[in-house]
């Protein structure tokens, strides 16, 4: 290459270099100061009170070991086998309280294990999800339908939601992990009032990230902003609760020239990461 062409060369990758990161810019995305607390699920069972009582006998109720984070579930002292056509995988929990239908989750790593492929699905959505076999100790049940690997979901009640700036069944990001820091993407948000704020992660997804129970993850946000002249309101008294506003919205503030601006509005916007931008 002559020196020329190379001139040439380097220019135009000096160019794209700024338009990238022009881009990068426009497109930024925010963390959200405040944590929530990661669960780690293990593969475990949801068992109807039909294949309960065809795994343990009739009458039978489940044994409590322990209470699990979201309001009224617990983990069973009973555990099942679970067979596919490949293999056999032992010792596997049982969550209770029972439920309407038998739901099976597993990770993936143990699918080649079991010789099976469900579907990621989020929980109860288990139309044409996998089959697989579970044994108890008084017998067996073949589901057609109920195996699944679970949706990595965000638990929250209604004020948690409104506190995130999210609603339920929407899919957002969140960042997890210390030492290699994984954004997670395809996080689907559920909401109901009884659910405990709680980002919820299978043991393989978990081992990758590099993070255990208990540890924080972060909401990923965009910063938007208006693109359009009339979307902009400039305000002449910008107050904390006005602040605290525009983070839930995920938009900046546009003030007018000679607007009061109390010191706690200043603060709190700088604490959450809110722009105020003079007009």
């Amino acid at each position: 290459m002559n020196q020329d062409l190379f001139n040439q060369h380097d220019f135009i990758k000096q160019i794209v270099y700024k338009v990238m990161r022009k881009l990068k810019v426009n497109d930024a995305a925010a963390i959200h100061p405040q944590p929530f607390p990661i669960g780690i699920s293990n593969r475990h069972v949801h068992l109807s009170r039909q294949d309960l009582e065809i795994l343990f006998g009739n009458g039978y109720e489940l044994n409590m070991s322990h209470k699990i984070s979201q309001t009224g579930q617990f983990a069973a002292t009973e555990t099942v086998n679970l067979a596919g056509p490949k293999g056999c995988i032992e010792k596997v929990r049982i969550l209770g309280p029972i439920r309407k239908q038998t739901q099976v989750e597993i990770m993936r790593s143990d699918k080649y294990r079991l010789g099976v492929d469900p579907p990621v699905r989020d929980s109860g959505d288990l139309k044409d999800s996998g089959a697989i076999t579970i044994i108890g100790p008084n017998g067996s049940v073949h589901i057609d339908e109920g195996l699944i690997i679970s949706q990595r979901h965000l638990h929250m009640t209604p004020a948690d939601a409104a506190f995130y700036g999210v609603t339920d069944g929407e899919f957002v990001q969140v960042k997890a992990g210390t030492s290699r820091g994984i954004t997670f993407d395809k996080v689907l948000v559920r909401v109901r009032e009884d659910f405990v704020l709680e980002f919820h992660l299978d043991i393989d997804e978990a081992n990758a990230a590099g993070v255990e129970n208990g540890d924080g993850a972060f909401l990923v946000t965009l910063k938007n902003k208006p693109t359009e002249q009339n979307d902009i309101i400039a305000l002449s008294l910008v107050t904390e609760d006005r602040v605290r506003q525009a983070w839930k919205e995920k938009k900046p503030l546009y003030i007018k020239k000679g607007s009061i601006t109390t010191p706690l509005a200043k603060d709190t916007a700088k604490e959450l990461g809110v722009e105020l931008i003079s007009l």
